[in-house]
C-alpha cells in the first residue's frame, strides 16, 4: 500500500490545487478521496487492482494523453479567443441581454377550457376557487358563464397582478390571494370563509404557458435563460433555484429527481454527464446549456409525446427539476386535501392534468387510496388481501368522499 500512496503523492504533484474553483477543483477533490483512502483503518480494504486501474486513468488526463492522441487542427477559436474567453464575454453579454429584455407576457386560451367549464356548472351566487389562475383564461369564463363569486389563487407574483385587474373590471366578484396550496387556510381565514363553503373548484396543474413565454425564468426550452424555475419569482428568497440543483447534488441525488419526477430513462447518464461537467468543465447554468447536454447524452435518439409530435429530449429533464424545485407534487396532494375539506356537500372538483404523476395523485384521491392524508404509493390492485381481516375494515378503507361524474377520463379534442 505503501507504493500505491507514493505513486499517487507523485501524480498530484503535476495537479496543482486552483483555490479560485472552490468546491469544483478536480485536483482538491482527489486529493480528499485519496486521503480517506488511505486511512490507516482502511488500507486493509483497498483493492490494489482498483487502485492501478484509477491511478492510470489519472495519470492520462494529467498527461493531456487524449489531447496528445487527437490533435486539435486549429490553434484558437473562430473569433481568435480562447476558449475560457469566449465563455466569459459570453456570460456578459448574455447577463446584460436578460437584465435589460422587457417581459412581454402574451394571454392564452387554457386547453380543455369548454369542457371544464362545463362540468365545472357555475351557477348564480355560487363561491368558487380558480386554484391555478396563471394568465386568468378559466378565470375570465367562469365570471361569464354566470353571476357567482370567484377566489383566484397563485403561487407567482405575475399572475396575482393580473387577478388584481380581473378584480377591477368584475367588482365584488373577485377575491385575489397570492400563495401556494399549502398557505390556502390561513389566506381564506383572513378573508372570513369557512370550510364546506365552497361550491367548486378547478385546478390546472403544471406550468402555465405565461411562465414558459420568459426564457428568463428558466422554463423553456426554446428560449435561452438561467435556469430558474421558481414559480414563485424570487417571493420566498430561500428557495432553491434549478441552477442551484445541478450545482450542488450529486450523481445519484440527480438521478433520483430525473428518474422520479421525470421518469427519464437516460437518467443515469445525463446525472453522470452533469456532474462530470461540473468538475471537468463548468457548472450547467443557462436553459440552453442544459439541453446541448441532454442531447449529447442521447444524440441519435428522436422523442414523440403521447400524441404522437416531436419532444425535446430534454423536456423530462426541465419537468422533473421544476417539479423539484417548487415542491408540485407535494403542493398537489395537499391541494386535493382542502378540496375534500372546503367543498360543500355535492360541490363541483374539475382537475386538468398533463402527465401521469400529477394523474396518479388524483386517481387515488378520488379512488379513496389514500394514507396518513397521502395519496398511496401502491395502487390498490397491489394491496395485500391478507392484511385485512373483515369486510367493515376493506369499505372503511375504500370509503371516498368523491364520486366521479364521468367513467373515464375526458381527452383534449381537435389537437394540432
Amino acid at each position: 500500500m505503501t507504493s500505491q500512496y507514493k505513486k499517487f503523492t507523485r501524480l498530484l504533484a503535476k495537479w496543482p490545487v486552483d483555490p479560485t474553483k472552490g468546491e469544483r477543483d478536480l485536483g482538491k477533490f482527489i486529493r480528499d478521496k485519496i486521503k480517506a483512502a488511505f486511512e490507516s483503518s482502511e488500507r486493509q480494504n483497498l483493492n490494489s487492482e482498483l487502485c492501478k486501474s484509477q491511478y492510470n486513468s489519472l495519470n492520462k488526463i494529467a498527461e493531456n494523453h487524449y489531447r496528445n492522441k487527437y490533435k486539435r487542427t486549429h490553434n484558437s477559436t473562430a473569433t481568435g479567443l480562447s476558449t475560457e474567453e469566449c465563455n466569459r464575454l459570453n456570460r456578459a453579454v448574455l447577463a446584460r441581454t436578460l437584465s435589460t429584455k422587457q417581459v412581454q407576457y402574451r394571454d392564452h386560451t387554457p386547453v380543455m377550457l369548454n369542457e371544464s367549464i362545463k362540468h365545472l356548472n357555475p351557477q348564480n351566487n355560487d363561491l368558487i376557487i380558480d386554484m391555478t389562475f396563471g394568465a386568468g383564461g378559466h378565470s375570465r369564463k367562469i365570471l361569464e358563464a354566470a353571476d357567482c363569486r370567484l377566489i383566484t389563487l397563485d403561487r407567482d407574483p405575475v399572475a396575482y397582478e393580473k387577478a388584481q385587474k380581473l378584480a377591477e373590471e368584475y367588482p365584488n366578484r373577485v377575491i385575489p390571494l397570492l400563495g401556494r396550496f399549502s398557505e390556502l387556510p390561513a389566506l381564506l381565514k383572513a378573508k372570513g370563509i369557512k370550510q364546506s363553503s365552497i361550491d367548486g373548484m378547478l385546478f390546472d396543474f403544471g406550468c402555465s404557458s405565461m411562465q414558459l413565454d420568459v426564457g428568463e425564468r428558466g422554463f423553456s426550452i426554446s428560449k435561452n435563460g438561467y435556469l430558474d424555475m421558481r414559480m414563485d419569482a424570487g417571493r420566498d428568497p430561500n428557495q432553491i433555484t434549478a441552477r442551484e440543483v445541478l450545482a450542488t447534488a450529486n450523481e445519484h441525488e440527480l438521478y433520483k429527481i430525473f428518474k422520479i419526477y421525470g421518469e427519464e430513462k437516460q437518467a443515469a447518464k445525463i446525472a453522470q454527464t452533469i456532474i462530470q461537467a461540473r468538475y471537468m468543465i463548468k457548472n450547467i447554468e443557462t436553459t440552453e446549456e442544459l439541453v446541448e447536454l441532454v442531447n449529447s447524452c442521447c444524440p441519435e435518439e428522436k422523442r414523440l409525446d403521447k400524441l404522437q409530435r416531436p419532444q425535446s429530449n430534454a423536456t423530462k429533464v426541465f419537468q422533473a427539476l421544476r417539479i423539484f424545485v417548487n415542491n408540485e407534487l407535494n403542493e398537489m396532494n395537499y391541494g386535493m386535501l382542502l378540496a375534500k375539506y372546503y367543498l360543500k356537500i355535492n360541490g363541483k372538483l374539475v382537475t386538468i392534468c398533463f402527465h401521469s404523476l400529477e394523474d396518479t395523485i388524483v386517481k387515488r384521491h378520488i379512488a379513496g387510496n389514500i394514507i396518513n392524508e397521502m395519496a398511496n404509493p401502491v395502487p390498490l390492485k397491489y394491496l395485500n388481501p391478507s392484511i385485512v381481516q373483515n369486510q367493515d375494515t376493506i369499505d372503511q378503507f375504500l370509503n371516498s368522499p368523491w364520486k366521479a361524474v364521468n367513467k373515464h377520463v375526458e381527452f383534449m379534442r381537435d389537437v394540432r
